[in-house]
């Protein structure tokens, strides 16, 4: 109303569920989860701009028992920027957000929107002319019919070899451990002399999008079926996670080979490594401590942040252990953590992981 200021939830990724105004310089966004009870991870994403150029303000509401988490990001041009602290107003739990507006839409977002499409788009890219070594297997469909898609990596034939589970995306808004996930298969795909031996020893299956549905959606956790698909990991009820099973074991089974490791990529408030106390009897009884030895010694001033316990809830880390004795670590990024420092941590951890298991 006479302000001239508009919002899109249109796309995929998007989540606005209200836009109103409450003065001329100021309206409230509200977001709400795709059901309850649910985290405290109120994603957010929309596209905003002004018939004429001005500062306003966007205050973030949430139902009661969530507030914000997430520093907003912008997207101009085609390039994501981190709101500077100068234009975020804390007033108790209630956070307002300056935006300079143009005619031209600027999105807003939680975290950089990553689509299933963006998520295809890269993996299509990363692995165009690897076809020796990568094979992209589609094993199956979402609920919303998106593809469930894997990338089996090996050099030579896949039989017998111990293989690697690598995943990411089970929650939407968790895209630094998407990031983080990226840069590991980048290190591993990268042909070096590294790569070349691991990969004559090992079969990786890499699932780059998890829950692709929620995912576009905009849902700050959980699948299409407003569940959290890493809590499926006994039952399959779910389908994202039940054809994914379904998949690994029919590799396994064709190829008779076990499972050695698995990581899981997620983000939560800090950088974090979730393992499991039971490691003695696993396939790789040293790995964890050698992984992060080498991690510290490798990163510049880093400390793993390392909490162990084991898995009480249905979830991956607990499936790779009491399912498979292997060892399953679950791999967080801070949402805050910087892309370069999530790099140098994506890469660093791929190239000591496959030091480890070449030696």
């Amino acid at each position: 109303e006479g302000i001239s200021v508009y919002a899109s939830n249109e796309f995929d990724g998007a989540r606005l569920n209200d836009f109103k105004k409450v003065n001329d310089s100021t309206v409230e966004v509200l977001i709400s989860p795709e059901n309850t009870p649910i985290n405290n991870s109120g994603y957010y994403a929309f596209k905003t701009w002004s018939s004429t150029p001005k500062a306003f303000y966007y205050k973030f509401t949430y139902p009661k028992g969530y507030k914000h988490r997430y520093i907003p990001k912008l997207k101009t041009d085609d390039v994501w920027s981190v709101v500077d602290s100068s234009q975020i107003i804390k007033n108790d739990s209630a956070v307002t957000v300056k935006i300079n507006l143009t005619q031209q839409p600027i999105t807003v977002a939680a975290q950089e929107i990553q689509s299933s499409k963006d998520v295809k788009d890269w993996y299509t890219k990363l692995i165009n002319g690897k076809d020796e070594i990568v094979e992209l297997d589609v094993f199956g469909k979402s609920p919303l019919n998106k593809n469930l898609s894997c990338l089996s990596i090996s050099n030579g034939s896949t039989k017998g070899k111990d293989v690697i589970v690598l995943l990411t995306r089970q929650h939407p808004p968790e895209v630094t451990g998407y990031f983080a996930f990226q840069s590991f298969m980048q290190t591993i795909l990268n042909g070096s002399e590294l790569s070349n031996a691991f990969l004559k020893k090992y079969h990786i299956l890499a699932f780059p999008i998890m829950n692709p549905d929620g995912v576009d959606l905009g849902h700050w956790r959980h699948n299409s079926n407003g569940v959290d698909t890493n809590r499926d990991w006994s039952l399959y009820n779910q389908p994202e996670i039940k054809q994914t099973v379904k998949y690994i074991h029919k590799v396994l089974k064709k190829n008779k080979s076990k499972i050695i490791l698995g990581l899981d990529f997620h983000s939560t408030y800090n950088d974090v490594f979730y393992t499991n106390k039971i490691r003695k009897e696993t396939t790789l009884p040293n790995f964890i401590d050698d992984w992060f030895a080498g991690l510290e010694s490798n990163i510049p001033d880093y400390k793993v942040n390392e909490a162990a316990g084991n898995s009480t809830k249905p979830v991956s880390k607990g499936w790779f252990l009491y399912g498979h004795n292997a060892v399953g670590i679950t791999y967080e990024i801070g949402d805050a953590t910087p892309k370069k420092d999530i790099e140098l941590i994506g890469r660093v951890s791929a190239e000591q992981m496959m030091k480890i298991l070449t030696q």
